[in-house]
This record gives C-alpha cells, structure tokens and sequence, in this order.
C-alpha cells in the first residue's frame, strides 16, 4: 500500500479532473459552488451515504464502490421523476486507502458520471480511523412543479413496481458466499446486482405524466410502499404472488421450504433500487406499456385502499412479515 495523498493533493490531481466539464464547481478551487438557475425548472436534491460493511464489503472494488455510490442517489432522482444534473461528494478514507484504491475510486465516479451525464460540483475529503464512508448530495431537474412525490397515492389507484424484485438481498448474500440453492452462474449474477444497481432513470417522463406517487426502492418493496401510504394519508394492500422475479430469484424460490416466508423475504430485504408507483387503475395500462417501451418491465402488485396501513397478502391470505425492510439504526 502507497503512502495516503494529503486532502489538496487527493482533489488536484483526482477530483479536478472529474470536473473539468463543471463550470459550476469554479474548478474545485473554492469551497462553494454556483449552480445557476434553470427557467422553467425545479432543482431536486437528495442525500444517501454508504458505508462500508453496511452498504458494500469490505472487499469490494474500490471502482464498483463509487460506482455503488453514485447510482443509489441517481435511484433517488429516479423515484422522482428527475434528470441527473450534479453532485457534492463527501468521503471519510481509512488508512489503508493510497493512491491506488483512490484511483480506481475516481474512475468508477468518471465512468458512471458519463454514463449518466453527472457533473461533479464539489464536496469535503477527511481520514478516519474506522471504516470507508462515502456521502453524495445529488441535483437533479424537474419541469417546474412535475416531481413526482410520495404524497400523492389515492384509493383505487394500482401499486406498481419496475424491474424485479428481491435480486439485491440475495445478492447481498452471495456476495458473502451465504446464498445456497441456485448455481454459480446465477449466484454471480445476483451479486453484480447488488453491487452495481441500475437507477431507472428512463422512467422519468411517464412517471411525472401519469403516476400519481412514487418511491424508490432501497429498503425493501413493502417498507417503500409503506412510505407512500403514510405520506399519502391511505392504505396499501401488496400481493406478493404478483412479485416480479429474476430468474436466478426464481430459481431459489424454487427451493425454498416455505413458499410464502421466501416472498416475504425478497419484498422486505432490500437494494433492489427500483421504482414503485401508483396511478389511476384506468391509466396504470398506459404507464405498463410506457415503460416496456423504454425496455423497463412494469408490474401491477397491489392496490391503493382508504384504510390506513401496509397489509401483505400471499396464496390468498394476508400474512403478517417480521419487518417491512432495512432499518437503519
């Protein structure tokens, strides 16, 4: 391990680069940013931090980490209907972090700033004696009064759920080498998905057009849609025999024991970072095929109800699930 650069080293010579393309960031040589404003436009910020052993492993790439980092925000902008703009990195480094590791952090934030057209605006370096903590701030935009918000579900309106389900609690723990079941093949492809998620941020213009609230997924399907019941003053029914699954999730429900406690599992357990919505049931069809023409599955999996609360239900009976999702605590 190379000896650690020093704070103004690390930014002159790895985070300048990432914004040569940011007039905004007055070339990382302030400490503020100006962000001009957009007529016509709402700016949309949101905040997630990752921490190591909670987020991601310990031996995970440094690349994929700060890829991981950036596409949990971008999920953020995704469950709001918004186009990516910029972010604010804040990052605490162990120790054992040189150039090296640095590096290869700069470059998954490079990779995935062109992928998605991110700008790097600025942000705080420090060391710590405890584990690698990484925090973005990210900017998006939104036609003036079109985010997509929590409040916003009604009685009658269909729950909806992009992608599929479950793949990032599996994938959490075939990433430990603790998922037995499925085959090599499928137990890899599960861990990519947990560590490299994929923000469906293609959803932005029939969300704001036609979903009346959403969320993204990172807690699990049950707590997010939780979310949108308690912002919205309503009631969620979810059927988890609707549940949308991968193959390789399918291929472990196969062989699960109890049928019912494995859907709970994969709607409760998290880092799948899709989007659940809800709309009206006579436009939620529009919004499906909307979606399946940008190459994004949409799946009904519930109802909106007047009665307050998140209520499960699996072959034909509510069921009660020992959490909704993560908790943070």
């Amino acid at each position: 391990m190379s000896d650690p650069p020093d704070e103004f080293e690390w930014i002159a010579r790895v985070l300048r680069p990432l914004a040569k393309n940011a007039p905004e960031a007055l070339d990382l040589a302030d400490d503020a940013a100006v962000v001009e404003a957009r007529p016509g436009f709402d700016l949309v910020v949101s905040q997630d931090t990752i921490v190591e052993g909670v987020h991601f492993l310990a031996d995970d790439a440094p690349d994929l980490v700060a890829r991981k980092l950036l596409r949990v925000n971008l999920s953020d902008l995704a469950g709001k209907g918004a186009e990516p703009y910029g972010y604010l990195l804040a990052i605490a480094w162990p120790a054992r972090f040189g150039w090296p590791e640095r590096e290869a952090f700069a470059r998954g934030l490079a990779d995935d700033q062109t992928r998605f057209g991110l700008k790097l605006f600025g942000g705080d370096t420090t060391a710590t004696p405890g584990p690698l903590v990484a925090s973005v701030t990210i900017l998006g935009w939104v036609p003036a009064g079109g985010m997509v918000r929590r409040a916003g579900a009604a009685p009658g309106d269909v729950v909806l759920v992009s992608g599929t389900i479950g793949d990032g609690g599996l994938g959490l723990r075939a990433a430990k080498g603790e998922l037995v079941g499925v085959s090599y093949h499928e137990q890899a492809w599960l861990a990519a998905r947990y560590r490299l998620p994929e923000p469906r941020l293609s959803l932005g213009d029939p969300l704001r057009a036609l979903a009346h609230a959403a969320a993204d997924v990172s807690d699990g399907l049950v707590a997010d849609a939780g979310h949108i019941a308690e912002a919205s003053g309503v009631g969620v029914e979810l059927d988890l025999d609707r549940l949308p699954l991968s193959e390789a999730a399918h291929a472990w429900f196969k062989a699960a024991a109890d049928p019912v406690a494995a859907r709970a599992e994969l709607a409760t357990s998290g880092d799948d970072y899709e989007v659940v919505c809800t709309a009206s049931a006579a436009r939620a069809g529009e919004l499906v095929a909307a979606a399946s023409a940008l190459g994004v599955p949409m799946t009904e999996v519930g109802t909106v109800t007047s009665t307050l609360g998140v209520r499960v239900f699996a072959a034909g009976r509510q069921v009660a699930v020992p959490r909704r999702g993560y908790v943070h605590r």
